[in-house]
């Protein structure tokens, strides 16, 4: 797999961008209405381009790209219903929404984080 050597950490990037944005909408600094899990920029890489290189990459950067694309659907899904939540005053389920979403934010930036090692370790 050919990335140059912030590939990875751009993606990170892109998924950080997002979770300030739901982030702050739930302390009421905002008005983002969250995404899907293809419409956000992570989404639309794991969705393009990303799933065409990890088409020659190694078996353990496979199943990561495959953890990272489930760990990213769940993390779509608890974000909105933290925001849902937050718009119609369930603030505990708001908040039980949101534990969860920052576990899996927690998850999706070690899986990047794991899988830029890999690749590079991959291209040496």
């Amino acid at each position: 797999m050919s990335t140059d050597k912030a590939f990875f950490v751009q993606r990170l990037n892109d998924h950080i961008q997002y979770l300030g944005k739901v982030t702050n909408t739930l302390k009421g600094q905002g008005n983002f209405q969250g995404t899907n899990c293809h419409q956000c920029k992570l989404g639309t890489w794991i969705d393009n381009e990303g799933t065409h290189a990890i088409a020659h990459a190694s078996p353990a950067l496979q199943q990561q790209f495959a953890e990272l694309v489930a760990k990213h659907e769940l993390f779509h899904d608890f974000s909105n219903e933290a925001l849902v939540k937050h718009q119609t005053g369930d603030h505990l389920n708001s908040r039980r929404a949101m534990t969860e979403m920052h576990k899996l934010s927690g998850q999706l930036v070690n899986l990047l984080l794991n899988m830029d090692r890999q690749a590079h370790r991959q291209a040496a």
